[in-house]
């Protein structure tokens, strides 16, 4: 006994062939390929029954983020259409570094910038690979605090602008706080001892 499937395939062959000649329009199998911001697509195969298959390039300066050749199945791209993302150098920092190092950033890559002891930072801390490849906002410097400003900074003043970043800055207040309660706690004893 035959295999139900086997049965209807001859049926299946002849309605496929009938929908052939009497609705090629039908057919049509897929829409044109997905266009992409900053690339292209080549067709690498086209088929008779428009099982396409078409692969994607970037323009130069963008990388492409997802698979690189997509095929119409079932009157449908499969799988999604990649993306091209723009590329940013690494950014140069004087005295300080970025909290990931790489040659390279994809958009919308985040990264934080820090500046060496002794350095105050001068612009965002925070900066994003934006679309048309450079830095958003603009890459901050580090720039050389005086001395002046840190001799403020060890009562309490300007912290902001002798530490590299906030954390800092809060260790640094609460230390100073810890030792404005020790003088005062130093002068009432003091006083007790007097009286």
């Amino acid at each position: 006994m035959k295999p139900v499937s086997e049965r209807k395939s001859p049926v299946l062959y002849l309605l496929g062939i009938l929908t052939l000649l009497l609705c090629p329009d039908g057919l049509q199998g897929c829409s044109s390929p997905p266009e992409i911001k900053h690339g292209h697509f080549t067709y690498i195969k086209k088929g008779i029954l428009r099982t396409d298959v078409v692969e994607y390039e970037c323009q130069e300066g963008y990388t492409l983020v997802g698979e690189a050749r997509i095929s119409c199945t079932f009157f449908d791209w499969s799988p999604p259409a990649p993306q091209c993302k723009a590329l940013c150098p690494k950014p140069e920092i004087s005295n300080g570094r970025v909290s990931v190092e790489k040659d390279q950033y994809v958009s919308p890559e985040t990264v934080t910038v820090r500046c060496d002891p002794g350095y105050r930072m001068v612009g965002s801390q925070n900066i994003f690979c934006s679309e048309d490849k450079s830095w958003s906002p603009d890459v901050p410097k580090c720039e050389k605090v005086g001395a002046e400003v840190c001799e403020a900074v060890l009562k309490g003043q300007n912290l902001l602008k002798c530490l590299p970043n906030a954390w800092e800055a809060k260790e640094a207040l609460e230390l100073h706080k810890l030792s404005l309660e020790i003088k005062k706690l130093e002068q009432e004893r003091s006083k007790e001892e007097i009286a």
